[in-house]
């Protein structure tokens, strides 16, 4: 019987700086490829008693010249409290077909009324928006689980505008993560004023 060779290990295996592209290339992928699995990363942010919150988003842009990700959500919601109270936020997100973990955390911001908002907003599908319109706000407790309402496609987009907003993580840290049965790898970033300095980590 012929013995299958081992797929070769990757290029960013064993260097940092290329595993550093690695981690943008896929975050940047993510929102283009709704089947990657960093279109949807995870967001953690703390509740005002000080508990973890986590939840699904959709990544939007991934931009690794400035280190930042966008991704959208109803002003009225807890998350969007949350991150305006704290100003922080992470994503996370793992790949089980590389085996590859992401980790992202920074500062955050929301926008809702400038021209980041607007050309978001405008960049969205009218499905996208319309969930925007959903009321009562989003969390409320209902007596039924259908005692909410949502606007038809294309109507009410003014109400719904008005709780939409973008949301702008800036990364301060990053963390990559590789399993491999011939070697874990595991490496790490933070940004400085002179960009992102890297070291190996123990997986």
């Amino acid at each position: 019987m012929t013995a299958f060779a081992p797929a070769p290990l990757p290029t960013f295996h064993d260097d940092l700086d290329a595993s550093l592209l690695e981690v943008w290339r896929l975050l940047r992928e993510g929102p283009a490829l709704r089947r990657n699995a960093f279109h949807m990363p995870a967001l953690a942010t703390v509740d005002a008693d000080g508990h973890p919150q986590v939840r699904t988003v959709v990544l939007r842009e991934a931009d690794p010249a400035t280190g930042t990700l966008r991704f959208h959500c109803d002003r009225r919601s807890a998350k969007a409290v949350e991150i305006a109270a704290s100003g922080r936020a992470a994503l996370h997100g793992y790949d089980t077909a590389s085996k590859i973990q992401i980790r992202v955390s920074g500062s955050a911001r929301l926008h809702t009324d400038d021209a980041l908002a607007e050309a978001a907003w405008s960049g969205s599908r009218v499905m996208s928006r319309t969930c925007y319109g959903i009321a009562p706000a989003p969390g409320t407790a209902l007596p039924a689980g259908d005692a909410y309402t949502q606007p038809e496609d294309g109507a009410d987009l003014d109400l719904s505008r008005a709780n939409f907003c973008a949301v702008v993580v800036t990364a301060t840290h990053l963390d990559f993560l590789f399993l491999d049965r011939r070697g874990h790898r595991r490496a790490g970033w933070v940004r400085g004023a002179a960009g992102w300095t890297g070291t190996w980590l123990a997986p």
